[in-house]
């Protein structure tokens, strides 16, 4: 008895089209750390991670330009959304590295950039992204290698706003200037001070 190509590439198709052969799926992440171009490079590297984009979240006024929100008038924060492949790295871990790449104590700064605009922030996008955002939060708090409190706020997502082209990658377009702007503002200072050899700079 012959085997009907009919079923064949059905079942084919079927086998195709399941989980073992589905498409990548995507997760998006917003976080904040301050200055936004320091903020990108060490997601960009990680495995899994699709893309990063530099812009404005958190905030009141629609569609705010970097003048606006630099300025401190608009309520947002700068801020990154990162796209990732959740079957490569999961938000939990990319929770690790924001917390390492941040000052959690500090209050409306960052390092040498002062204003609520440069506010850090974990910002879930739905319930499972919020109960890892603040267990992540929790376990911080009871191993933190420092005394302070830490005033990273965590809440839900609102609109986020990509920044203007010139700041998106700046730090492979400028690297000289994106350098000189990192050591002079003693991020990574500040960083191994706060986490030591386990910060990632």
């Amino acid at each position: 008895m012959k085997f009907p190509f009919a079923l064949f590439l059905g079942l084919l198709l079927n086998l195709l089209s399941g989980p073992a052969f589905a498409s990548n799926q995507q997760e998006t992440a917003i976080l904040a750390g301050g200055c936004f171009w320091c903020m990108e490079p060490p997601f960009d590297k990680l495995d899994g991670v699709i893309s990063t984009t530099s812009g404005y979240t958190s905030g009141f006024k629609k569609n705010p330009t970097y003048r606006e929100v630099s300025a401190g008038h608009t309520g947002h924060t700068e801020a990154i959304e990162v796209v990732f492949d959740p079957a490569k790295i999961t938000y939990p871990e990319l929770l690790e590295v924001f917390w390492k790449n941040i000052d959690p104590v500090a209050i409306n700064r960052q390092f040498c950039d002062s204003g609520s605009q440069y506010r850090s922030g974990i910002y879930y996008r739905d319930a499972s992204q919020k109960k890892a955002a603040f267990d992540s939060l929790h376990r911080l708090e009871k191993n933190k290698p420092f005394k302070e409190d830490i005033a990273t706020e965590v809440v839900a997502a609102s609109t986020f706003y990509p920044a203007e082209d010139y700041h998106q990658d700046y730090y492979q377009k400028n690297p000289l200037r994106y350098k000189y702007y990192r050591f002079s503002c003693g991020r990574d200072n500040r960083l191994e001070e706060l986490w030591g050899e386990s910060a990632h700079p």
